[in-house]
């Protein structure tokens, strides 16, 4: 059956290096780290003491004070996000067939803080049952899209993704296929997470997944470095507006790229660890390409999911070098997480977002905080480290894999009538 051209139309994003697309971009390649100490609650107490936090966020800037109150924190990004993805795009109510647009995002926990303090503030009670009446749907994980429709009016599609880590790519390629089979002609797509609190820290510090360089946090998230102990946490909303490409071309809509294909995989392995020989990644990435009807040679830079974790890090470069063969000593990788921290559920979204980016200004953001080689990578590869890079980009590939074993990977490229 023949599918729908779709295209992105539309970008928006609250991310730890930028509250909007220019200040994201413009610290992604100036290669700035978003990491530093936790101030969204006391954290003296815990091994980790630093994130990778949304900085001057104010959700009223995008809602009244008492929309925000009955939101969680997942939410408002997800709002925020979409906000300025649809100005982005130039649509609005009026112009835009509320049943022909629909809204799907990914978020791996959503609303954690929202459980954690209704739970805090009833285990400090007598035992009497005093809940929030918002206490369900600020937490629930659909909620973020379902918030997102309201706001717009979209009466299309509507729901969540959830695969973890995976999460919000998952969410792209199921829009995409929306798109592709008709089911739509506009879908605001992408994720958002926001567990940055006693709960989320403590329970990924329980794991001993994530690193401990309080000295030095700003270097901390450190992909493909010899010295990485773990990943940062970040926190994130991103949205992208993907169209048909005739729709987009009907009402004289602004381009970023097309978006090609995408794959979904898994790995069958470990609740938590990658398949040693990346063979889920592998898959994905060969999925990925079949579905873009791409051959290897014309994918050019590859965002990696790159989290700065001892064994992920080695099982996707194996992945990589197995799928590409002596193509891998042409592509560029990047882990923008260095960067980013790891946005968890949203990481797909922004780093969905930092391959547009990189189509569009045919220019490789980096992989900072490279200080010891690792003798298990191989050196002939490139990684981007330290500093952007200038190339022509026609086509990027952005891998994100989640516990549970769950792999995504979209493929965008330039966009050519």
């Amino acid at each position: 059956m023949q599918t729908k051209r779709v295209v992105v139309t539309g970008i928006g994003c609250l991310t730890p290096l930028g509250n909007n697309l220019q200040d994201y971009w413009q610290n992604l390649i100036d290669g700035v780290s978003g990491a530093d100490m936790i101030t969204l609650f006391d954290a003296s107490k815990f091994r980790t003491r630093f994130a990778c936090e949304v900085k001057g966020f104010d959700p009223t800037d995008y809602m009244d004070r008492k929309d925000a109150r009955k939101i969680d924190r997942f939410t408002q990004l997800a709002i925020a996000a979409s906000v300025q993805a649809m100005e982005d795009a130039g649509l609005n109510k009026e112009n835009v067939d509320p049943d022909r647009s629909g809204v799907v995002l990914g978020s791996g926990i959503g609303g954690l803080i929202t459980f954690q303090n209704e739970v805090i503030d009833f285990a400090k009670g007598d035992g009497t049952p005093r809940f929030n009446p918002f206490f369900i749907p600020k937490m629930i994980l659909d909620i973020a899209p379902g918030q997102v429709s309201m706001r717009h009016n979209l009466r299309g599609p509507n729901f969540s993704t959830v695969s973890a880590c995976a999460s919000s790519t998952h969410a792209i390629i199921t829009s995409l296929d929306l798109l592709r089979l008709g089911k739509a002609d506009i879908m605001l797509t992408g994720g958002s997470e926001a567990v940055i609190s006693e709960a989320g820290i403590g329970g990924f510090n329980a794991m001993k997944a994530m690193s401990e360089r309080n000295d030095d946090p700003k270097t901390a998230s450190r992909p493909y470095d010899k010295d990485r102990d773990g990943f940062v946490m970040g926190e994130a909303g991103a949205i992208i507006i993907l169209e048909t490409l005739d729709h987009a071309l009907a009402r004289g809509a602004k381009i970023y790229c097309e978006v090609a294909g995408g794959g979904a995989t898994a790995d069958a392995h470990h609740i938590t660890a990658p398949h040693p020989e990346g063979l889920g990644a592998q898959n994905v990435m060969l999925d990925a390409l079949k579905d873009a009807d791409m051959k290897l040679e014309e994918i050019d830079y590859i965002n990696t999911h790159g989290t700065s974790t001892p064994l992920g890090d080695i099982a996707e470069v194996k992945a990589i070098v197995n799928v590409f063969g002596e193509h891998a000593y042409k592509l560029n990788i990047s882990a923008t997480k260095s960067m980013t921290g790891h946005c968890l559920g949203a990481a797909g979204a922004i780093e969905a977002v930092a391959s547009i980016m990189a189509v569009v200004h045919d220019l490789v953001p980096p992989t900072i905080n490279h200080f010891t080689d690792d003798e298990n990578l191989d050196p002939k590869l490139n990684f981007t480290f330290n500093k952007a890079q200038k190339r022509l980009v026609n086509a990027a590939l952005s891998n994100t894999f989640g516990f549970g074993g769950h792999n995504a990977a979209v493929i965008v490229k330039k966009y050519i009538p």
